[in-house]
């Protein structure tokens, strides 16, 4: 099996995952992952408009760095949001942007997430997050690329999560740690507002 077809597979299979843990739904969020073609960058994302929990390996659709399409279909609105982060952050393989419930709760609040241990070092108390941008905006793009210069995980206001990883199974991985850490922390802020436990 080629770079190509393990990449498309690890696409789909990621993209299952996400929405079978429920960390995406409806048709929101996309996967990519990054894979060297005879010398160019090639990226398989998941196609516009489509459930990634129905998403099949023919749909996928492969583009350059520069976005040009390799394939038939149309990729995923936030096409531009994964090649600027690629451009931006050569050392990673794979973007997964999810909607998951408690994270995506904590983006649409004032609260922000605590960077728990538990993946990678701890830099900063909080992940990185930026003010809302319109989905599938240059602006979203460029600020997320700008943003995730020296982070791996990054908070979308008022919309959702970004995580990166050297291949699609650490990103997803991530995908997961934010969720569950999010989880902890509403629990948390929720038990500390009454004393009657």
């Amino acid at each position: 099996m080629s770079d190509k077809d393990d990449n498309i597979k690890s696409v789909v299979n990621v993209s299952k995952y996400l929405f079978e843990r429920k960390l995406v739904s409806g048709k929101a969020g996309n996967v990519s992952a990054r894979f060297n073609d005879n010398g160019m960058d090639v990226i398989a994302i998941t196609p516009t408009m489509r459930s990634l929990g129905k998403v099949k390996e023919e749909e996928i659709i492969l583009v350059d760095i520069d976005g040009n399409n390799l394939t038939k279909g149309t990729p995923s609105s936030e096409i531009y949001l994964h090649l600027a982060i690629y451009k931006e952050k050569d050392d990673i393989g794979a973007i997964v942007h999810t909607h998951s419930p408690f994270a995506t709760g904590f983006a649409f609040s004032n609260k922000r997430i605590k960077r728990l241990e538990g993946f990678g070092e701890i830099i900063s108390p909080y992940l990185a997050e930026i003010d809302y941008e319109k989905p599938g905006s240059n602006e979203l793009a460029v600020k997320s690329a700008e943003a995730l210069k020296n982070e791996d995980v990054l908070i979308l206001k008022n919309h959702g999560v970004i995580s990166t990883g050297k291949n699609i199974e650490e990103a997803c991985s991530l995908a997961e740690f934010v969720e569950d850490i999010a989880k902890t922390q509403f629990i948390s802020h929720t038990l500390n507002l009454s004393d009657s436990f």
